[in-house]
């Protein structure tokens, strides 16, 4: 996660400065030694708020870059703990199912198709 979270600060930085370590980290609110300890994955991922604001800063979808992380927001969290056994099932069937079937499904439930 780190890596790609530089790789995807420095590409963006190529075309605009305010792209540095040090304005991107001040925009989320952590500090560059921090933001830059990240990105070569020297210490965990951060917490959900500032993957988040990383995540929109860099014009990244904030689920992906959770997920990255080894974390879900906590919506989705909330969401999953309501009916944990029934989710535990669906994620495990989502599993072997080809990613045009996913979605499928995912359109059909945004839809109202079900």
């Amino acid at each position: 996660m780190g890596r790609y979270i530089r790789e995807r600060r420095e590409a963006l930085a190529l075309e605009d400065a305010s792209f540095s370590l040090r304005q991107v980290a001040g925009r989320c609110g952590i500090t560059p030694a921090y933001l830059s300890r990240v990105e070569r994955g020297e210490v965990a991922p951060p917490g959900e708020e500032t993957l988040v604001r990383l995540a929109r800063d860099l014009g990244e979808d904030p689920d992906v870059v959770l997920a990255m992380g080894g974390k879900i927001s906590a919506d989705l969290r909330a969401v999953i703990l309501a009916r944990p056994q029934l989710f535990a099932e669906l994620i495990r069937q989502m599993k072997k199912m080809p990613d045009s079937s996913v979605l499928r499904i995912v359109r059909d439930v945004r839809d109202g198709n079900w």
